[in-house]
């Protein structure tokens, strides 16, 4: 466990997409956990490398606690501290898949997560109002009111790291509405992205969700009305406790329902292309991505860590055996997802 009283302890915030994709997590794997939301509380806490959301505080070999970050390997930790309950699938083939959804999930769903919460006036409003109160809620109104045009003033000039502008704004809507449609139908027959039990790509995905669906007034109403069961299911999967999975509940890799090729159309339709783009950027010491996505222009700022995201996948991909790339590359066939690995 990551401390002495044997829960698995770590720091976030309601308002942040990844803290929800963690707890979510660890309530469906009946992990035992605290959540420490005040500041007073990370006293004599160690502080991670990078200050992100969440952090959970583990024990090293030497027994001492560290801060660690980065919600992916997180839960291959996990996978290997409490065997039950994974969200990894067994199946090699499924368990790339799901590491392609979830990837997805973390850092394209994430740009219409940022993008309309920093965008859009009555977006900036509520996160202004709202984010300052979970932490910084027993101070006076002018204070909390003070944090929040703070936080604004520093979230805001951030789009241009996640790639909404001007030019790319059209874009990131547009793909947030085909997921919405994709994710849609898919919950018609299917309760979760790979079967009747979740895997990380559906903790990545409803991290967002948690945002978009279910807080930010903008993608909130269009969530609600155009897809009402990704609504609800987002609502859902905050607590999964009593669901009680099977290995059988996982989908054949060969007998993949259409639904989810059309999700995985959308990952290739517009995360592969910027995934390529990006790394050549990164590698080349470009200042600009400059590509195509869905037919139209996209320009960011290059991103070191999606560069990684890449080269992650593409080693996950190229420890595959022979059987199972099998599966991977039928499964893929058509996406778009096919360059990633060419």
């Amino acid at each position: 466990m990551s401390n002495s009283d044997n829960l698995v302890a770590l720091s976030g915030v309601p308002g942040s997409p990844y803290t929800r994709k963690m707890v979510a997590l660890l309530r469906y794997r009946r992990i035992p956990y605290k959540l420490i939301l005040g500041s007073r509380e990370l006293e004599g806490l160690p502080k991670a490398k990078v200050g992100l959301l969440p952090t959970f505080y583990f024990l090293d070999a030497d027994g001492q606690l560290q801060a660690v970050t980065d919600s992916t390997p997180i839960i291959r930790r996990l996978e290997g501290m409490f065997p039950e309950r994974p969200v990894r699938p067994s199946n090699p083939a499924l368990a790339f898949l799901d590491a392609l959804l979830e990837d997805y999930g973390d850092e394209w769903l994430t740009k219409a997560m940022f993008h309309y919460r920093w965008h859009y006036a009555d977006d900036i409003a509520r996160a202004s109002a709202i984010l300052p109160s979970w932490t910084r809620g027993r101070v006076p109104d002018d204070v909390l009111k003070a944090s929040g045009t703070m936080i604004a003033e520093r979230q805001i000039p951030r789009l241009r790291y996640v790639g909404s502008n001007e030019t790319t704004w059209a874009v990131i809507e547009a793909s947030y509405m085909r997921f919405l449609d994709a994710m849609e139908a898919h919950l018609r027959d299917h309760a979760f992205l790979l079967g009747a039990r979740p895997g990380a790509g559906d903790f990545g995905v409803y991290g967002q969700l948690t945002q978009l669906a279910l807080f930010d007034p903008t993608p909130m109403a269009i969530t609600a009305v155009r897809a009402r069961r990704v609504f609800a299911w987002t609502g859902a999967v905050e607590d999964l406790t009593g669901l009680e999975p099977t290995e059988a509940d996982w989908f054949e890799p060969t007998k993949l329902p259409e639904t989810l090729k059309a999700l995985l159309g959308e990952v290739g339709r517009v995360y592969a292309p910027l995934l390529i783009a990006n790394a050549r950027a990164v590698q080349s010491g470009a200042e600009e991505v400059k590509t195509e996505i869905d037919g139209q222009a996209w320009v960011q700022q290059p991103f070191t860590y999606q560069a990684k995201c890449l080269m992650w996948l593409r080693e996950e991909y190229g420890a595959l055996d022979a059987g199972a790339r099998a599966q991977v590359d039928a499964a893929l066939a058509g996406t778009g997802c096919e360059v990633l690995f060419a």
